[in-house]
C-alpha cells in the first residue's frame, strides 16, 4: 500500500525536473500564429467529416413478449453506445405463419437487415448458403459455444449467433397447486396421469392447452424426444435416413397418444380450442391450470406480467414410460442472422451489432432487462444468482446428464404441418395413429427438397 503512494510522488518529481530542463520556444510572431491557426482549421474540418454517418437497420423478430423484451434490450443498449445507429424492430407471428414470412421475404429479397429465427432443421430449409451472410471467420464467433455453431451451420459455414438462451422443453407447472394438493413431481407418465386426476377432482384444469395459437400444440410430441432417444438411441439417424417412422416407432408415437389421452380424459380447460398463448400463461400463473406443456422461453413473460407469481412456477421434464429414465429435452436458442441483401455500410454495422450481442456487456444488459429462461451459449456468460426457480430446475437436468437435444437439432427433417396435426388430435378430430401416419407423409417433401438420401 505504501509503495502505491510513493510512485506518484516520484513521477511528479521527475516530471518537474524534465519540465525545468526543457528549453521553451520563444513566443510566435503574429504572422506565425495566424499561419498556425489556418493550418489547424483543415484538421478540425477533417475531424468533423469523420463523424459516423447515420445508419438505420431493420430487425425482424418474433411477436411474443419474450422476443420483444430481448430484442429491444439489445437494440437500446447498442444504440446508446452508437448514437448514429437506429435499429427499427419489426414483428412477425410464430409457428408456420412466421416461417412462411421469413421464407417469402428471403426469396423476394425483401428481408430486413437483421432477423431472428430458429436454428436446426428450420434453418436448413432457408438454404442459408444461398441466402445468408457467412459469419464463420468473424472474430466475434470465438465467443460462441461450439455446440451452438453446429446448429447454425451448413456446408462448413456458420451463419448465426445466439439469440436468447437455451430452453427446456417440457411442462411448466404451478408449484403452489402441487403443495396445496400434496403432489410429488412425476417421473413417469403414469404418475403424471395420476396427478392430473387429483387436480381435476380439486376443480382445477390439469393441463392447459392453447390451440388458438397452433404452434403451442406441439410440445407433448416434441418435448418427448428425450424419452424417444432413451428407447431408441439411433432414432435421429434412422429418421433422417428414412429408416424410422413415427407411426411405426412406439416411443415416437407416444407423444401423439398423450395428446389424445388429454382430450379423452378431459384434462384441458374449457376454452382450450381457442385460447391463446398469453391466456395460457395467465391461467398457469394464477393457479387456474396446473400444467402447461411449453418451452421455458415463456418464463420471462410470466416474470414481467405476474412478478409476484413467477416463483410459483416450476419446470418438469415430460414424463415417459420409465421413472428410471426421466430427463429433459433441450432446445437450442434462436439465432440472429444477416441476409445477403444487407450490403455495404449496413452490413458492417449489422456485423458489429452481432458482435455486441455475444459480448459480456450484452449479457449483463440482458440479465438486468430479461430474466434468463435457460443457460446462455456464449463463452464467459453467467446466469445471475437470483435466476428463476424453474431455470435452476432445467439446469439441474443438464448438469446431471439427464438431457438430450430436441430432434430438430439432430435431424434436418421436420414437417411444416405438425402443429395442425397436433391440434387435430388434441381436439378429437384425428386419432394418434392417423396423425402420426400423416406426419410421416408431411416430412417427405422437406426431406426431398434438402436432397437427403433415402427419400
Amino acid at each position: 500500500m505504501k509503495k502505491q503512494k510513493i510512485v506518484p510522488v516520484i513521477l511528479l518529481g521527475l516530471s518537474l525536473m524534465l519540465a525545468a530542463c526543457v528549453v521553451q520556444p520563444p513566443p510566435a510572431a503574429p504572422q506565425e500564429e495566424a499561419a498556425q491557426e489556418q493550418a489547424a482549421e483543415p484538421a478540425e474540418a477533417e475531424t468533423a467529416d469523420e463523424a459516423p454517418a447515420p445508419v438505420t437497420l431493420t430487425y425482424l423478430v418474433g411477436e411474443v413478449e419474450t422476443d420483444q423484451l430481448w430484442a429491444h434490450a439489445l437494440a437500446d443498449a447498442y444504440m446508446e453506445l452508437h448514437p448514429n445507429v437506429t435499429i427499427e424492430i419489426e414483428n412477425r407471428p410464430g409457428g408456420g405463419d412466421g416461417d412462411n414470412i421469413v421464407k417469402t421475404r428471403l426469396a423476394t429479397g425483401d428481408m430486413t437487415d437483421l432477423f431472428s429465427y430458429n436454428a436446426g432443421s428450420l434453418l436448413q430449409a432457408l438454404n442459408p448458403s444461398d441466402t445468408l451472410v457467412d459469419l464463420t471467420d468473424e472474430p466475434f464467433m470465438e465467443n460462441v459455444d461450439e455446440a451452438f455453431k453446429q446448429t447454425v451451420s451448413q456446408n462448413g459455414q456458420v451463419f448465426g449467433v445466439p439469440d436468447q438462451t437455451a430452453m427446456g422443453g417440457g411442462i411448466l407447472y404451478n408449484k403452489k397447486i402441487y403443495e396445496d394438493l400434496g403432489l410429488s413431481v412425476p417421473k413417469s407418465w403414469e404418475e403424471f396421469a395420476a396427478n392430473n386426476e387429483k387436480i381435476k377432482e380439486a376443480g382445477i384444469a390439469p393441463v392447459i392447452a392453447t390451440y388458438g395459437d397452433t404452434w403451442t400444440s406441439q410440445l407433448f410430441v416434441l418435448a418427448d424426444y428425450y424419452n424417444v432417444q432413451a428407447a431408441n438411441p439411433n432414432f435421429a439417424e434412422e429418421y433422417t435416413a428414412n429408416e424410422a417412422k413415427y407411426a411405426t416407432t412406439p416411443a415416437a408415437m407416444a407423444g401423439f397418444e398423450y395428446l389424445q389421452e388429454g382430450y379423452e380424459k378431459e384434462w384441458y380447460q374449457q376454452d382450450f380450442a381457442t385460447a391463446k398463448f398469453d391466456q395460457g400463461l395467465e391461467l398457469l400463473a394464477n393457479g387456474e391450470g396446473a400444467h402447461y406443456p411449453m418451452l421455458s422461453f415463456a418464463l420471462p413473460t410470466i416474470a414481467t406480467n405476474w412478478p409476484d407469481k413467477v416463483n410459483d412456477i416450476g419446470f418438469l421434464a415430460q414424463p415417459g414410460p420409465s421413472a428410471d429414465k426421466n430427463g429433459a429435452t433441450i432446445w437450442m436458442l434462436l439465432a440472429n442472422y444477416i441476409p445477403q441483401t444487407t450490403t455495404g455500410e449496413k452490413l458492417e454495422v449489422a456485423k458489429d451489432f452481432l458482435a455486441f450481442t455475444v459480448s459480456p456487456e450484452a449479457v449483463a444488459v440482458l440479465n438486468e432487462a430479461v430474466p434468463p429462461s435457460g443457460p446462455y451459449l456464449i463463452k464467459g456468460a453467467e446466469l445471475p444468482d437470483d435466476v428463476l426457480p424453474a431455470v435452476k430446475e432445467i439446469a439441474a437436468y443438464i448438469d446431471s446428464g439427464n438431457s438430450a437435444p430436441a430432434l430438430e437439432f439432430l435431424s434436418p427433417v421436420k414437417g411444416p404441418n405438425l402443429e395442425h396435426l397436433c391440434v387435430a388430435v388434441g381436439t378429437g378430430q384425428m386419432t394418434a395413429e392417423e396423425a402420426a401416419e400423416a406426419y410421416d407423409e408431411d416430412v417427405k417433401k422437406q426431406a426431398q427438397q434438402l436432397g437427403l438420401e433415402g427419400w
